[in-house]
């Protein structure tokens, strides 16, 4: 068993998008797209970009470091903004790529991102895993949209679906050295397209929608496992996942950890759900209501945390803890 990692990174990589839209290669496996009516290109790309902004924006003043990389314009790549589902970074220097089920997110896995986080955070990789030849036997796993970690104990939590194969599993998983927690988990009938809409796992909390896992086994294992692990285990209803209430992301700072979410999630959870996350961490929540409708992904979508080591040396200083607090940007009826 390699050491572990802290399960939370101080630093994420986003991609600007050039060309954010509905994508239809992607629209029958991702029941949280919607369609958008007609309108003028230039007021939804400047309403996604609005957005954008505002999330890079609240995530640097609440400390994390955000290395913003731009779309290239050509070819048009509508979910460039989703950088989470092509590549992860790791703790002891290892950077995976993933193989996509849509061939126009293929254009997505750009080399010289990968350059950029290095070169602008001081970054050391030394070691690359690339999965994406398995897109030629129509095998797909996609990121960390695909799969939930548990860095710290090497546990990769993952629903099946037609973008989340089990064999590619199988490789991710000997390759990496995690053990697999794999279940089938469904919204109106429907395979859920990646596991982290319906949960997510923090140093000390995990959030779980177990009412879309239908066999009782495979959801009592995924709680126990968590609980197991050391996590408060915060329930979510089908409603609230709809919402985005599983898409979130634990993330550090110098000043202690935080939680970074969509005003979507965060209207939607209940007053004492609030109050159990704000226990472990700052709350900062940002309106992305156009990205979440068109593009079906919420705020854990839009960031590639970053756990590669720096430059020189085999690993990062751990982070103190400090009280929790809530960074509420451009959000209506949030209390």
């Amino acid at each position: 068993m390699p050491d572990p990692e802290p399960q939370s990174a101080r630093a994420v990589l986003m991609v600007r998008p050039a060309g954010f839209g509905f994508n239809p290669q992607t629209a029958s496996t991702n029941l949280f797209q919607r369609e958008e009516v007609p309108a003028g290109h230039a007021d939804r790309q400047a309403r996604v970009l609005g957005e954008f902004d505002a999330l890079a924006a609240a995530l640097e003043r609440a400390g994390v470091q955000v290395i913003v990389a731009e779309d290239s314009a050509v070819p048009v790549k509508p979910d460039a903004v989703f950088p989470n589902n092509w590549v992860s970074f790791h703790r002891d220097g290892t950077l995976v790529l993933y193989p996509l089920l849509a061939a126009n997110r293929r254009w997505e896995r750009r080399e010289e991102l990968i350059a950029q986080v290095a070169r602008q955070g001081s970054f050391r990789i030394a070691r690359t895993v690339d999965l994406s030849h398995r897109e030629v036997e129509a095998k797909f796993l996609e990121g960390t949209g695909s799969l939930v970690l548990d860095r710290v104990s090497h546990i990769a939590y993952a629903c099946l679906s037609p973008r989340t194969d089990l064999d590619v599993l199988g490789e991710f998983a000997q390759l990496m050295d995690h053990e697999l927690m794999t279940f089938d988990a469904q919204d109106a009938g429907a395979a859920i397209y990646h596991t982290n809409v319906l949960m997510a796992v923090g140093t000390e909390f995990a959030v779980l929608c177990g009412a879309s896992i239908g066999d009782p086994q495979h959801r009592d294992a995924v709680r126990s496992k968590l609980i197991a692990t050391g996590h408060e285990l915060i329930e979510i209803s089908l409603e609230q996942m709809q919402q985005f209430a599983g898409n979130l992301l634990e993330l550090e700072s110098a000043q202690g950890k935080l939680i970074a979410l969509s005003c979507a999630a965060w209207r939607a959870l209940d007053a004492r759900q609030r109050s159990r996350l704000e226990a472990h961490g700052e709350i900062v929540a940002v309106d992305i209501a156009t990205i979440e409708r068109h593009g079906g992904g919420s705020v854990r979508c839009m960031l590639a945390e970053i756990h590669l080591p720096p430059r020189g040396s085999a690993s990062a200083s751990d982070a103190a803890e400090s009280d929790s607090g809530v960074i509420i940007s451009g959000c209506s009826n949030s209390a």
